[in-house]
């Protein structure tokens, strides 16, 4: 007999279908029926009939037509949502497709265990089982935890212990992780435990695996950890998720009751075993999950910001002569020289003729403000922090963070403080300020750009103005959210509270210093994404001129997007296109062959016997890629 699962209101129903013929309605009446039947005010209405609604799959959310039979239109146990009509506006509303997630493909090879990883995590698994066999008292495995370490739990209870700690722990609140970063959650979750240091048993390891492999995805708010003692609320989540309670997202499900999705899929939840709780949840993934994906936005946008504001000192009839080898030479953060370098690499006459730059060339100026002839060293130690930062997060995302630690090789368990989230925590705080400055002075450069006083350009970028504002506002909205910033830039891991009856009483806030990291950058981009907006406005007033041909290409880049401001318009749409564009690292991708080249030249010049070697950019891509829906391996040594 069919039966499908059906979505109403926030609910989750099991509808059988005894006859192939009924057709989408008829499941939508039943779906709504059912839904009435478990309210006591029947839900607010007064019969079925009253009841507008629609139905669509979750996979893609595509609309079903009422008169399709579900023989034809639905797979068995497929997902489907009726949405009642006047629902979609309401602020109650949820629906059980994220907006803007990937679904995942099938993936090609499924990720698993090397033969050394299992042998480690069986080996550590025997240390715990003799501790229960041996009824030896173990924080977490044979206690209670926090607080309640010195309450000896009976051995026929140690299972429910696991179970209870999970439940009790997933206290988070907000929104939930998009389905792409509780999949780099999952993740690194898995790298943790594969390490053999956290006591879980093969048997639950792999069915984590399996279920990261069908990306199917627990319900994780993205608030409530204070980054010490683990991300307990968040992991907690992801492991309610693992033993079939509470919500889960898949591509072929959307957002449902996790045994559901578990069950959609051909898989069974996790049963927990002594200690197995509490090593799903103590670790600080949450924080370093988040802390990846700002990385490595933080490295795409501060290397774009170096070609935006080389278009925009082109537009402004700035000099190159700030970005001089031996200037940065006798300064040599790598930061710096770096900067300077991909300036030359874009602006170096030489190389790259530009009949802007040479319209103004014996002209009387002496030397340019700081928010151009100071790009190397702002800029530069922009880069030069999110190295840092890199290093750090690095380091953390391939650590052991459980507590207690389980040592197979002397056959014992310690406690330690693994688990706390300071390292994480001031690194991304430090991050945030470090590229926020890439914001502050960007927005002072689109106001040498929109300034007639400032620029030698029409005010606000547009042709007779007063009758049209031009740029005006953006320009607003670009030093809004560089003040929104400042606020954000405050460090989170400055404070500090006791938790846990003061067992825990000192935490590292690692859990917002994250998620505001994250926040920052995307107004790092979207400043960024105004200016160079700007700057290839600005362009259009000194055609019939040109720039550079790596920056030609740029502007080229822009305007396959967004048109010239020939007067007023709908300006969101164009700043929404320029930010994908650099969210995208299209930018990037388009003047980075010059960079090369450049450097490669130079490179033989300085070193004409050798051959030249361009520097490994440092990404993240290489972890960010297994969790999309392109790729299939975590990166780690163990997997």
């Amino acid at each position: 007999m069919p039966r499908y699962t059906v979505h109403v209101r926030g609910e989750w129903l099991a509808v059988p279908c005894q006859d192939g013929s009924l057709t989408v309605r008829w499941l939508g009446r039943e779906a709504v029926r059912r839904y009435m039947k478990n309210k006591p005010d029947n839900g607010g209405f007064a019969s079925v009939d009253e009841v507008k609604f629609y139905v669509r799959r979750c996979k893609g959310l595509g609309l079903l037509d009422h008169d399709d039979l579900l023989e034809v239109a639905l797979e068995d146990n497929e997902f489907v949502e009726v949405v009642i009509e006047g629902d979609v506006m309401s602020p109650d509303f949820i629906p059980s497709q994220p907006e803007g997630v990937y679904l995942y493909s099938k993936y090609r090879e499924p990720d698993k265990l090397t033969p050394e990883a299992e042998k480690r995590v069986q080996d550590s698994r025997e240390v715990i089982e003799s501790i229960v066999r041996e009824k030896t008292v173990v924080y977490g495995i044979t206690t209670g935890f926090g607080k309640f370490a010195r309450t000896v739990i009976p051995t026929n209870k140690l299972r429910e212990l696991q179970v209870n700690l999970v439940r009790s722990h997933s206290a988070g609140v907000g929104k939930p992780l998009i389905p792409e970063r509780c999949r780099m959650l999952m993740a690194l979750r898995i790298n943790v435990l594969a390490k053999g240091y956290s006591g879980i048993s093969l048997e639950t390891l792999k069915q984590a695996i399996e279920m990261f492999n069908a990306s199917c995805l627990p319900y994780v708010p993205e608030k409530g950890t204070v980054g010490a003692s683990g991300d307990l609320a968040p992991l907690s989540h992801l492991a309610l998720g693992l033993i079939g309670e509470g919500k889960m997202w898949s591509p072929k499900s959307g957002w449902a009751d996790a045994k559901y999705v578990l069950e959609a899929h051909g898989l069974k939840p996790v049963t927990l075993k002594p200690k197995e709780g509490l090593a799903l949840i103590n670790g600080t993934q949450m924080i370093t999950s988040l802390g990846c994906e700002a990385v490595e936005r933080a490295s795409a946008i501060a290397r774009q910001a170096d070609i935006v504001a080389a278009l925009t000192l082109e537009v402004l009839k700035g000099t190159t002569k700030a970005f001089d080898t031996d200037i940065h030479a006798l300064r040599p953060h790598r930061g710096q020289i770096e900067v300077a370098f991909r300036f030359r690499s874009l602006l170096d006459s030489d190389h790259h003729p530009s009949e802007i730059a040479e319209s103004h060339r014996f002209c009387d100026r002496v030397q340019d403000a700081y928010t151009m002839r100071c790009c190397p060293q702002v800029h530069g130690v922009a880069n030069d922090t999110i190295a840092f930062v890199k290093d750090i997060i690095m380091t953390e995302i391939n650590s052991a963070t459980d507590n207690p630690m389980v040592f197979a090789k002397r056959g014992e368990t310690i406690s330690g403080g693994n688990f706390h989230g300071e390292y994480p925590a001031k690194a991304l705080d430090y991050l945030a300020i470090g590229v926020h400055e890439l914001a502050a002075i960007s927005e002072r450069r689109i106001e040498r750009l929109c300034n007639p006083s400032l620029s030698e350009l029409p005010a606000f970028l547009v042709a007779e103005g007063g009758l049209n504002s031009g740029f005006m506002i953006a320009h607003c909205t670009a030093a809004a959210l560089v003040s929104e910033n400042k606020g954000l830039c405050h460090p989170s891991s400055v404070d500090s509270l006791s938790t846990s009856a003061a067992t825990e009483d000192h935490v590292s806030m690692g859990g917002w210093a994250a998620r505001k990291a994250l926040r920052v950058i995307e107004h790092v981009e979207q400043v960024l994404a105004i200016e160079l907006l700007a700057a290839c406005q600005g362009i259009e007033f000194l055609r019939p001129l040109k720039t550079t041909t790596p920056l030609e290409k740029v502007y080229d880049l822009v305007r396959s997007v967004v048109r010239p401001w020939i007067k007023d318009r709908f300006m969101a749409p164009d700043i929404e296109a320029v930010h994908r564009l650099l969210v995208d690292q299209k930018v990037w991708e388009v003047a980075a062959p010059y960079i090369e080249k450049y450097r490669m030249e130079q490179n033989q010049e300085l070193f004409p016997e050798s051959r030249p070697v361009s520097p490994t950019a440092f990404s993240l891509d290489s972890l960010r890629k297994k969790t999309d829906d392109k790729h299939d391996h975590l990166e780690s040594e163990d997997l």
